[in-house]
């Protein structure tokens, strides 16, 4: 599947958030990029945010940004020896 410019910012944004905390939020301000501005929008319209200027994620936000970063801590992980 390949990653178009628009799912590439909504995964940006996604790992913006600290997985931590459930109480931590992000707001995007208006002065934004608006690539980060639409991608903030969209997630919310696919219902992982709760606000349209981010808030907090929802049970399903936070269950695919917790896939999504695992994914990227073993993406960047250093290369292992053959």
């Amino acid at each position: 599947m390949p990653i178009s410019p628009q799912l590439n910012a909504e995964i940006r944004v996604l790992t913006l958030f600290n997985l931590d905390s459930a109480m931590e939020g992000i707001k995007v301000h208006q002065s934004a990029d608006a690539d980060t501005l639409a991608a903030i929008k969209r997630l919310h319209a696919k219902g992982l945010v709760t606000q349209e200027d981010g808030g907090y994620l929802t049970d399903l936000g936070i269950h695919c940004a917790e896939h999504l970063q695992t994914a990227l801590r073993i993406l960047n992980a250093p290369l292992q020896a053959s």
